[in-house]
């Protein structure tokens, strides 16, 4: 496929990819002893397995067992006390295990588009992000799939409160800072290396303003502190700090993925991690009403949408 030169598309080490992706590898990746390995089954199929009816599982059953290519929508979901919470994430993953290649394609939060689902705003134009607060998972995958006009195998939220609790859990990480800012806590996020608890590292990946990259640089910092606890995570030698680290997976991760598919796709799609490219989508901002939104051009939607299918030809 053709693509223009801004369509060139970043390569990365497969761990450098997306919050979500790397959460969910933690649980295969810590399981070495048959007490983990049935704990992590039990939390994966009990707590973070959940089915959406937007998706159709036994296409994509079907679809897995053919080892065909799959989509599956990432979403970081900002999702506090008394709040429906909001996709701060949005990104559609597709792997191809036929060539041995995968992409993360990641969409601006503020990108207005079509609500499509249950839900008394579909049909309204609003921020993507807001698919989420009016119709959850659901709601979040039609949109998504209206607006790329592709269709959509799995899902994987994660609580972004989670993430607190995951760096606690592994004792804290160490990253490479680029900005340097004062957070609300008055903690000096220095620039260069820097050390963070939970609670700074929620504060990291949640800062906007100060950041001239806007949700590049969010997205990037985000990358950086799930690197940091994949590189903990992968070290920790205790049970115990395994067992923990399940259970924050248990209490922040939704997915309509079993643990055996879990298992299947580590076992028949893992090349696919060999070779992978990011995009970010990319608009023009404006304002309507007073509301900050991307307006993002239709032929940017369709490269984008070709990208997509060029990982099932």
């Amino acid at each position: 496929m053709r693509r223009s030169e801004k369509h060139k598309k970043k390569k990365t080490r497969w761990w450098k990819i997306t919050l979500i992706t790397l959460l969910l590898l933690l649980i295969p990746a810590g399981v070495y002893s048959y007490s983990l390995y049935s704990g992590a089954k039990n939390t994966v199929d009990s707590k973070m397995h959940k089915e959406v009816a937007s998706i159709d599982h036994k296409l994509t059953e079907k679809k897995r067992k053919d080892k065909e290519s799959l989509n599956i929508l990432l979403m970081g979901v900002d999702e506090r006390a008394g709040d429906s919470g909001r996709s701060d994430a949005l990104m559609v993953l597709s792997v191809d295990p036929n060539n041995n290649r995968s992409q993360i394609i990641s969409i601006p939060r503020d990108t207005r588009t079509e609500m499509v689902g249950n839900s008394s705003q579909a049909g309204k134009l609003d921020k993507i992000n807001h698919a989420y607060a009016f119709g959850g998972a659901d709601m979040a995958i039609q949109t998504v799939e209206n607006f790329l006009d592709i269709g959509l195998d799995y899902y994987v939220q994660v609580n972004m409160e989670g993430l607190e609790e995951m760096v606690d859990a592994v004792g804290g990480i160490t990253i490479q800072n680029d900005i340097e800012w004062y957070g609300k806590n008055n903690f000096h996020y220095k620039k260069g290396e820097l050390t963070m608890n939970g609670k700074e590292a929620l504060g990291y990946v949640r800062m906007r303003y100060e950041d001239p990259k806007g949700d590049l640089g969010r997205n990037e910092r985000q990358r950086k502190v799930i690197q940091g606890i994949v590189d903990k995570g992968i070290n920790v030698g205790s049970i115990s700090q395994t067992g923990e680290i399940i259970d924050v997976l248990g209490k922040n991760v939704s997915t309509n993925m079993d643990f055996d598919t879990m298992q299947d796709l580590m076992r028949n799609y893992s090349g696919a991690r060999k070779n992978l490219s990011t995009y970010q989508m990319t608009g023009q901002g404006t304002r309507i009403n007073g509301i900050y939104y991307l307006e993002v051009p239709n032929q940017e939607v369709q490269d984008v949408r070709e990208m997509i299918m060029d990982y099932h030809s």
